[in-house]
């Protein structure tokens, strides 16, 4: 697997993003080379951090493309993870996990930002044509700043020596805003612009839908866990949450008189308020086991941490039968 590289100039962290198309049917067998894969690095001089996006969207579903990001200190401590033995037999065991070769990009600097979702951008810029590129990213992010929820853009510059690609990475507030620039008619026509500078360039999609609610003090650099195991989580603080307000704090709201509309915003913010800063913070901590992402942990583990928090759903939906009616 080649190594693209990208220098930037804010610090001396740098950070690979990889982005590898797993077989169908083979998901299982990938989270768990996965994992041994984000055992091993851990102990590697200088790294700070690593993190799994599976497919979060329809069109990257289709695919069944995954992102890893491992972020080290400095970029020969990055280069020494990637030319290690360990890794070249971790890649030798996982290569019928994926349909084809993993795509890779590092970039050297940037500011990490949490609580976001970000688009990396690599482009083969044509000979000779570098100078008018740059001076078409300064128009592409004139009409970024223009959109809803854009959050800033960094773009790195090639390493000599290692090779020529460039690369954009662009931060939104939620998905919705980064799909909706990404789909909009004006960067259509500014590519259509740019296509006379670069020969071609690769988009992908790395962020976390619940930010902050799933984070893990000492860990929190490990990233977030599945998107799937935050929605369940998410499910089940919400529930009795809300159940508990309409019957309690809604009934308030409707016997002052409160305008519905006012009162479902009012129980709105006490939702998310409990949520973020009581219910989700003792889940994160009762459910370490299972949630803490890039631990090594057998099927049984999975299975049981999914298993459990069904029962609490199930355990919810009984009480309030028998105590509502």
């Amino acid at each position: 697997m080649s190594c693209p590289a990208s220098r930037g100039s804010r610090s001396d962290v740098a950070t690979v993003v990889i982005s590898q198309k797993v077989r169908a049917g083979r998901e299982d067998d990938y989270r768990r080379w996965q994992e041994r894969t984000s055992e091993t690095v851990r102990a590697f001089p200088g790294f700070e951090g690593t993190e799994v996006y599976p497919p979060a969207s329809a069109d990257s579903a289709v695919e069944n493309e995954w992102v890893v990001v491992f972020r080290f200190a400095h970029l020969d401590q990055l280069s020494a993870w990637l030319d290690s033995e360990a890794r070249r037999v971790l890649i030798e065991q996982g290569r019928d996990l994926f349909e084809e070769p993993p795509a890779q990009e590092v970039l050297v600097g940037g500011t990490p930002v949490q609580d976001s979702v970000t688009a990396v951008i690599s482009h083969e810029v044509r000979p000779d044509q570098e100078q008018d590129f740059v001076r078409w990213q300064a128009r592409v992010l004139a009409a970024q700043r223009t959109f809803p929820g854009f959050m800033g853009s960094e773009l790195f510059r090639p390493v000599q020596g290692v090779q020529g690609k460039w690369v954009a990475v662009f931060r939104f507030d939620h998905r919705r805003h980064l799909d909706a620039w990404l789909a909009s008619a004006e960067r259509t026509r500014l590519l259509g612009e740019g296509r006379a500078f670069f020969v071609s360039y690769d988009v992908r999609k790395v962020g976390s839908a619940f930010g902050s609610w799933f984070r893990f003090d000492s860990r929190a650099e490990e990233g977030a866990p599945p998107n799937w195991k935050q929605a369940m989580c998410v499910l089940l603080a919400l529930y009795p949450t809300v159940q508990i307000l309409n019957l309690t704090v809604g009934s308030r709201f409707g016997a002052l008189g409160v305008p519905g509309y006012l009162s479902l915003f009012l129980s709105n913010v006490l939702s998310v308020a409990i949520l973020t800063w009581l219910l989700l913070p003792l889940i994160n901590r009762a459910l370490a086991f299972w949630l803490v992402p890039g631990r090594a942990r057998p099927l049984r583990t999975e299975v049981a941490g999914g298993v459990l928090v069904a029962l609490c759903w199930v355990v919810f939906l009984v009480v309030f039968a028998l105590t509502t009616g």
